[in-house]
């Protein structure tokens, strides 16, 4: 594991906040060392280290952001992420020691926000938590005019509960799916490119072997075909990235 490098005194006071985290994390100095760390940052912290305790926390407490361990006792990451998804949007972020596409892929799939593997860079993951939790609003609260819902040739984008609405009918958007639906509708008939939304979504640097963004897309679309949204379209344009139509 790389040696942890706290954030600056100033940083963490900007970011403290009430949100709460949730750690399900079977090996106990790694589960210990990113508590620590996210108290430090100014986070409520819980901690668990197999999956069905984790599940259990979640039916009796909300939290802003989980990080989920893929290889957990009594019940995997993979099945505690798609029992959350049934019933709550809370962003995860999903850790493993195992660095294969295919399972990245199953994560993402299955609803994760992100994916880091290990060993990884404790700054890099609190740069990411930091990051999801402003997007979900969990840490600092948008401007007022980010608040006000976004309209589309009839698709809408509310801010409140993160909903996707469509001719009276609505879906639950994770943080990240709202934040890259957000940018897609502020420049709709724009093309984005890749590192640009890696940037303003994902919150870090684009790499062409991070297949992330891509997964995050075809969830997208198929929430818009789930709704019946016919009239709006996200586009692959090749070799540049995507835009909304």
């Amino acid at each position: 594991m790389s040696v942890p490098i706290c954030a600056s005194p100033s940083y963490t006071s900007q970011l403290a906040s009430q949100a709460q985290v949730l750690i399900v994390e079977d090996d106990q100095s790694l589960n210990e060392l990113l508590s620590r760390q996210l108290r430090q940052r100014g986070y409520q912290v819980t901690t668990c280290f197999d999956g069905e305790q984790a599940l259990c926390h979640t039916r009796q407490q909300r939290f802003n952001l989980i990080l989920l361990d893929w290889l957990l006792p009594r019940r995997d990451g993979l099945s505690v992420l798609t029992a959350l998804r049934q019933q709550h949007n809370t962003p995860v972020i999903m850790l493993t020691a195992c660095g294969d596409e295919q399972q990245r892929i199953r994560g993402l799939q299955c609803g994760a926000d992100d994916y880091l593997t290990k060993p990884f860079n404790i700054t890099e993951l609190m740069l990411r938590v930091d990051a999801v939790l402003r997007r979900s609003g969990a840490v600092i609260e948008p401007e007022p005019e980010q608040q006000a819902p976004l309209n589309y040739a009839g698709l809408t984008l509310q801010a409140e509960g993160l909903q996707l609405c469509w001719q009276q009918q609505s879906l639950p958007l994770t943080p990240t799916e709202y934040s890259l639906l957000q940018q897609l509708m502020r420049c709709a008939g724009e093309v984005l490119s890749k590192p640009m939304l890696y940037q303003e979504v994902m919150g870090r640097p684009w790499s062409r072997y991070d297949r992330s963004l891509d997964m995050h897309i075809s969830k997208l679309r198929r929430k818009l075909a789930q709704l019946g949204c016919l009239d709006c379209q996200i586009q692959t344009v090749h070799g540049q990235g995507y835009r909304l139509r």
